[in-house]
């Protein structure tokens, strides 16, 4: 897939716990470098940088003029910036022990916290590890699910369309059945990748993978277990009273023959194949059906709208807030639109091709409400750019992994009805008031069908890793654990029989292409908690859904200081300076839904809730 550009490779995990822990892990030091451990700082945040202009042009290039010579160019370039990486974090492990500055202990820790699965020593193992990943990667792609010969294949798109839009629970269970059994296969692969993950993990000094991928958070491992499982308690009754309903109404569909009271969810009603989010359905559970106060992509199509004019849109919310205007650049190197004369990658994504003022945007952009709210979301990630350009290279990341995601995801949460009104996005028109808190409660239960919904499964998919590098999910558990982990936090189940001989989990991407998961659960946390903090800072009173930072230069003045840190410090110093606490908190979470909430409550009354 190429590097990944919303942060540095080198820093995909962005905070660090300090000088005592790279003293206390690792070999016992040498001979002193000939070079303090400031210098090769350094030098390696300038060295790196060289790579990264390098890799970034030719992975730009190659997702945007997609042929056989641009493929060739960006792999020779990344291998070449791999090469440098790896040799960067040996160098590093020279100081191990030795007593060097906070700074310093900070970079070289995010250095060798870059990765996300350290290869072993031994060349022959990280061959053999380097094989797997590509093997696993592969065979993901790759997967179809072809029941009656090549003919009949379909491959996850297809399969995952039936599930959004089928309602007929037969074809959505072979659906979903069939792109289970893409991942049987890679079960022996993903076992020995554990193991030379977990070998590489500990020639860094770590216990494992599980323990390496928990140390990037500014307190022990053990402490971030629990944090994440804290946070989950504070969003759970929210959650509990959404399933509820959910299944009550999938039950007026489907019958409680299917859709048991009592029961976790049947995993294929959900309209996703693995459940992760259910605005898909929401056709079936919408409060009340064609209520509706605006239609966002119908205006923008009859006010014509195009690509340009809707990002135009989302830099004139930033600047609103005191941010700056994109530089020059932005609008003649990014790619908006679909080109007619080649093939592209319209995946959107955000870039930093050279750490300063080159930022840009890579989207096929269509006049549709979710490529609006897409748009200013990505923007999110190209102002956390430019706002942290002035740190070292190795400190151009968020505060910690969840923090890039939820800023876009905070100013989505500032484009409230009144705010496209006033934006000029929507006509002003007038609601009936019979007719405006039903439309509140369907706009919410919307909402809270894609980021409630999700909390759960964005917390179980590390969880469930971390019980299988450490040893505590032993491999003939594999499939067994994941399913009771799915009942206990999402109330969702496998609806037929399960055995060892499946491997549900690497039916998800990121299980077989080893990306962590437990930022994307942080974002959707932090966006909220970010969002009331700035509406707090902008003197705004009521209820927080309402509420929309679109033109408070006090609320972007706070935004911008936390930006601006990078992942230089603590992500808790980082947290302090926009919200005033130190810790994550969900709460934001449940003020913002109150209205849904209650609302649940009382349509809830009388059902038999929890699994």
């Amino acid at each position: 897939m190429g590097i990944r550009t919303r942060r540095p490779l080198t820093v995909a995990v962005v905070a660090v716990l300090g000088a005592s822990m790279l003293a206390g892990c690792g070999k016992k030091p040498g001979a002193a470098p000939a070079e303090s451990a400031d210098q090769f700082v350094a030098r390696s945040n300038t060295e790196l940088l060289a790579h990264w202009k390098e890799v970034n042009a030719a992975v730009w290039t190659q997702q945007t003029y997609i042929n056989d010579d641009t493929q060739l160019l960006a792999a020779r370039a990344q291998d070449r910036y791999l090469e440098y990486y790896t040799k960067a974090v040996k160098d590093a492990a020279r100081y191990e022990g030795q007593q060097v500055s906070p700074s310093a202990a900070r970079s070289m820790l995010l250095l060798k916290l870059g990765v996300a699965a350290p290869a072993p020593d031994d060349a022959k193992k990280r061959a053999e590890l380097t094989e797997i990943a590509a093997r696993m990667d592969a065979s993901y792609g790759a997967g179809k699910y072809c029941p009656k010969g090549p003919e009949s294949c379909r491959n996850l798109d297809e399969l995952s369309d039936v599930l959004v839009r089928s309602r007929d629970y037969d074809a959505q269970l072979e659906a979903w059945q069939g792109w289970h059994t893409i991942s049987r296969p890679m079960r022996k692969d993903y076992e020995r990748f554990v193991e030379l993950a977990n070998e590489g993990s500990q020639s860094l000094g770590f216990k494992d993978l599980g323990e390496m991928w928990r140390s990037g958070y500014d307190m022990t491992p053990a402490q971030f277990s629990d944090e994440t499982e804290r946070l989950w308690g504070q969003v759970k009754p929210l959650y509990d009273q959404l399933h509820c309903y959910a299944r009550g109404r999938l039950q007026a569909t489907y019958g409680k023959a299917r859709v048991p009271d009592g029961k976790p969810i049947p995993a294929h009603l959900l309209g996703n194949m693995w459940a992760q989010q259910w605005n898909n359905v929401y056709d079936l559970l919408e409060p009340y059906p064609g209520v509706s106060d605006l239609d966002v992509g119908s205006s923008l199509k009859k006010q014509g709208y195009d690509a340009v004019k809707m990002t135009r849109s989302a830099e004139a919310f930033y600047t609103s807030m005191g941010f700056p205007k994109l530089p020059d650049s932005f609008w003649t190197r990014s790619m908006l639109k679909r080109p007619q004369d080649r093939d592209v990658v319209c995946h959107a994504s955000a870039w930093s091709m050279d750490t300063r003022d080159d930022v840009r945007i890579k989207m096929c952009i269509q006049p549709a409400e979710e490529d609006l709210y897409t748009i200013y979301h990505e923007l999110g990630h190209v102002y956390y750019y430019l706002s942290y350009r002035d740190q070292p290279l190795l400190f151009q990341a968020g505060a910690n992994d969840g923090f890039h995601e939820a800023i876009g995801d905070t100013m989505n949460l500032s484009m409230t009805r009144g705010y496209l009104v006033q934006a000029g996005l929507v006509p002003a028109v007038k609601i009936d008031p019979a007719l405006a808190d039903k439309a509140l409660i369907n706009g919410q239960m919307k909402s809270a069908l894609d980021k409630v919904a999700f909390l759960p499964f964005g917390k179980l998919i590390d969880q469930w890793r971390w019980g299988v590098f450490s040893g505590q999910i032993k491999p003939a558990d594999y499939n067994k654990a994941w399913w009771e982990l799915r009942r206990k936090y999402q109330g969702v189940d496998s609806p037929v029989a399960r055995s060892e001989e499946d491997f549900d989990p690497g039916a998800k991407y990121h299980v077989p292409g080893n990306t962590p998961y437990t930022r994307y659960f942080l974002a959707y946390v932090l966006q909220f908690q970010f969002h009331k903090a700035l509406c707090e800072a902008a003197g705004y009173q009521g209820q927080l859904h309402d509420c929309s930072v679109y033109g408070n230069a006090e609320a972007g003045k706070r935004f911008q200081q936390m930006l601006a840190m990078g992942a230089s410090e603590p992500w808790q110093d980082a947290m302090e300076k926009l919200t005033g606490t130190r810790q994550m908190d969900g709460s934001a979470i449940i003020d913002y839904y109150r209205p849904l909430m209650s609302w649940l409550e009382k349509e809830n009354a009388g059902r038999q809730c929890g699994w």
